[in-house]
């Protein structure tokens, strides 16, 4: 089992990416605590995962919630080996009609928040720990319509360069992954209903050199790797799952039809 006896703790592992990468890591011997907001789907991750996981309902904007959720973390299992900052949130914000307080949302929720968890959990993270954030191809894509996102998305990216820099005394390993076009409840705000989604998922397919949406169990073991010692000289590194749609664009069935 690649992570035994290691701790991990994951922010929106309720659901989408969260919720398979906290079960991926529950079969790869960890223990395993998870925060999200909603409690309905927490209760729902909670069987999923079994009786050892640490199930807390916090959201990562209330910095109070989310330091008692790493205590209760450390408490519970001793120590804390992994820290996946998974929790985000995006929509548009076109210029023009975009308020300063929706701009500000979301890099509270996707920067800040994810800044002050990593800080918080600091004090618990020994040599050979790895802390992993969740980035996006938004981060160099140029979507229109999603200024606040792309900023936030890049924020993480350059972030976990700093942070890199500063760990690396410790022994602490700082990572990206950053998901393309994946099957998961963010594509909601965009298209509620199941045939917007088929429609939007058939859109997306045409600029995805893999002809396809990417499934959440593929970020997940991109983030077993950075999280397992398997990546232990791996450091200030950003790990892109997008089935080769900003790599290798011009592969893309939209140019070959």
């Amino acid at each position: 089992m690649r992570l035994r006896d290691k701790v991990a703790l994951i922010t929106g592992g309720n659901s989408g990416i969260g919720l398979a990468t906290a079960k991926l890591f529950v079969s790869e011997g960890a223990k395993v605590a998870i925060t999200g907001r909603d409690q309905k789907t927490l209760d729902a991750a909670a069987l999923e995962l079994g009786d050892e996981a640490l199930v807390i309902q916090a959201n990562v904007t209330d910095q109070a919630a989310m330091e008692r959720a790493i205590v209760a973390t450390v408490e519970k299992f001793d120590k804390l080996d992994v820290v996946f900052t998974n929790a985000g949130t995006g929509y548009f914000t076109p210029l023009g009609g975009t308020s300063a307080e929706s701009f500000e949302n979301i890099l509270n929720v996707n920067v800040t928040s994810t800044f002050l968890i990593v800080q918080a959990c600091l004090p618990h993270l020994k040599q050979g720990a790895s802390i992993i954030l969740n980035s996006s191809v938004q981060n160099v894509d140029g979507k229109p319509r999603l200024s606040a996102y792309a900023a936030s998305k890049s924020a993480l990216r350059t972030m976990v360069r700093a942070m890199a820099s500063e760990l690396s005394p410790r022994g602490i390993r700082v990572n990206a992954v950053s998901p393309g076009s994946i099957d998961t409840p963010i594509w909601d705000n965009v298209a509620p209903s199941p045939k917007e989604k088929k429609n939007l998922y058939n859109r997306l397919k045409r600029s995805i050199p893999l002809g396809r949406v990417g499934t959440p169990l593929e970020v997940a073991y991109a983030v077993l790797f950075l999280a397992s010692d398997e990546s232990s000289f791996i450091q200030a590194a950003e790990i892109v799952i997008d089935g080769g749609a900003t790599g290798a664009m011009m592969g893309a069935p939209i140019y070959n039809q």
